[in-house]
């Protein structure tokens, strides 16, 4: 089986649309790809019921959304026996771990990918950039910190883009690059939460996968599950380069994938 378990619901015209319409195009494409499933992950901070949580302009400025609209047109695409998932992209944010729950508790989701793009008011993937602020070593550290707090905060299923720090093509020395990724991989193991491989990575400055080859197979020696991503925004990049990613998954030892329903994950033969 092929998940794409991470994009999210935009138009034709590339504009954000919450309604069941648009979501027939990823449908569509999908099917093309080979794609057996996907799952539609908005990010959170597009919602005006979680605005409580942000600080960052970048998050406060977008969260003009009603999530109710969004999960309605994903539930009733369920309900036409459309193989799509109800998700959420969720910025982890630390500290706030009670109120994020408390705001996404009511609503019906087969799973909750948890994500890091903005700490301490530095963004990992946008400026002002945590890079420039505490430098490689130390945005590398406090990233991987934060990730692990998050696969430990119980709020997640699944982690995406889990390396996203390397974005820019600056790392730290290798042997600590390996000593952060057995750090992320002993947090994450035993909590039942996925990484996720997505070749959204392929596409930007890194031009890389993610995770790292090292960071999965280290996931996969303590037995941390997977999924698969492209982080589609448009239906023609669902399933995108998924044979670098099914390959990589293979290369670290896995042979099956994750799929989530209601929050509850089983395996299936990776297709």
């Amino acid at each position: 089986m092929i998940v794409d378990y991470h994009m999210h619901l935009r138009n034709d015209r590339g504009e954000i649309a919450h309604e069941t319409a648009a979501l027939d195009p990823f449908v569509e494409a999908a099917r093309a790809a080979g794609v057996d499933e996907i799952g539609f992950t908005e990010h959170v901070y597009y919602f005006r019921q979680t605005r409580s949580l942000w600080t960052v302009p970048y998050h406060v400025e977008r969260c003009v959304y009603d999530i109710e609209s969004y999960v309605d047109a994903v539930v009733t695409a369920k309900e036409r026996g459309l193989p799509v998932k109800l998700g959420l992209e969720v910025d982890y944010v630390p500290g706030r771990e009670d109120e994020t729950r408390d705001l996404l508790e009511p609503y019906p989701w087969d799973y909750l990918l948890g994500s890091i793009h903005w700490l301490d008011g530095f963004g990992i993937d946008d400026s002002p950039r945590l890079l420039d602020e505490l430098g490689v070593e130390g945005s590398w550290r406090r990233y991987f910190e934060a990730l692990a707090g998050a696969a430990r905060s119980g709020l997640f299923d699944s982690l995406s883009h889990p390396d996203v720090i390397k974005i820019f093509g600056v790392r730290p020395a290798r042997e600590l690059v390996e000593e952060l990724h057995e750090g992320l991989a002993g947090a994450v193991a035993d909590t039942g939460v996925a990484v996720e491989v997505s070749t959204a990575g392929l596409h930007k400055q890194v031009g890389e996968l993610y995770p790292d080859p090292h960071l999965l197979a280290t996931c996969r020696a303590r037995g941390i599950p997977a999924t698969m991503a492209s982080d589609a925004h448009y239906p023609d990049v669902v399933g995108r380069d998924f044979d670098r990613a099914r390959e990589l998954l293979r290369s670290a030892g896995y042979d099956t994938i994750t799929v989530f329903e209601a929050r509850e994950a089983r395996q299936v033969p990776l297709g």
